[in-house]
């Protein structure tokens, strides 16, 4: 059986009416294993993704497309430890995390 996630695409719609993601630096904190990232980097944006779980972090980076690879950089990271300057980011996401 196949899992579709958002057929609908209210995901993508939902993404469009808060930003305009084009050309933006964006921090997703709590990636997992990159579903929602690389629906970000599809909207145009440069994305540094970080999870807590190594695991995640490795199917990621295993699922990562070539085409979208200049855009997006996983990372293990944990919220309560980023070590980037307030200036690094134009919008930062924490999603389906809790």
């Amino acid at each position: 059986m196949t899992l579709r996630i958002d057929p609908e695409q209210n995901e993508i719609r939902a993404l469009k009416s808060v930003a305009n993601w084009h050309g933006k630096e964006v921090l997703e904190v709590g990636c997992g294993n990159g579903r929602l990232t690389l629906r970000l980097a599809r909207l145009g944006a440069n994305v540094r993704a970080i999870d807590p779980d190594p695991k995640l972090i490795r199917a990621a980076r295993k699922n990562l497309p070539e085409r979208l690879a200049g855009r997006i950089r996983y990372q293990v990271g944990k919220a309560e430890q980023l070590k980037y300057s307030d200036d690094t980011f134009d919008l930062v996401v924490f999603s389906w995390v809790l």
